[in-house]
C-alpha cells in the first residue's frame, strides 16, 4: 500500500500523558496515539480540526483495550466503524492495533456518564 496513508488525528502528547495517567492502560504494550479517519490515497491531505471527546471504553480481556471517540458529535466513521483510540494491548498474545475495530463491533463498549473532552490535531501518517 506504498501509494496510500492513513489519516485522522493525533492525539496531544502533554494531553496524551495526563489521559494515560487518567485512564491506566490495562495491556502491557501502550498505543493510545491517534484517531484514524480512514486508508486514502497519499494525495488526500490530512482532514479539517475537530472536536474530539472519549466517550466510552471497551476491554475484551484477551489482551485489547480502546476508547470510543466522539468527532464533531458522532461516534460513527464513514466506514461504518466507530472513531477510537487503541489504547493498549498485548502483542505478547498476538493482538494488532488494527483489531480494535472488530472488537468494537463485537463487543459493546460501555457508554461513561460524562464525556472527556480531548485535543487533537490533523495528521497522516504510513
Amino acid at each position: 500500500m506504498a501509494d496510500t496513508h492513513i489519516i485522522g488525528w493525533k492525539l496531544d502528547r502533554r494531553e496524551r500523558a495526563q489521559l494515560l495517567v487518567r485512564f491506566p492502560p490495562h495491556w502491557p504494550d501502550v498505543i493510545a496515539d491517534h484517531v484514524t479517519l480512514a486508508r486514502v490515497p497519499r494525495s488526500v491531505p490530512p482532514p479539517c480540526p475537530v472536536q474530539a471527546e472519549i466517550v466510552g471504553g471497551v476491554d475484551d480481556g484477551q489482551g485489547l483495550q480502546a476508547l470510543a471517540v466522539r468527532i464533531d458529535g458522532t461516534t460513527s466513521r464513514p466506514d461504518g466503524g466507530i472513531y477510537h483510540i487503541t489504547w493498549s494491548l498485548d502483542r505478547a498474545r498476538g493482538r494488532e492495533a488494527r483489531q480494535s475495530n472488530d472488537v468494537l463491533k463485537v463487543l459493546r463498549w460501555v457508554e461513561w456518564p460524562e464525556a472527556v473532552p480531548i485535543s487533537v490535531f490533523p495528521a497522516s501518517w504510513e
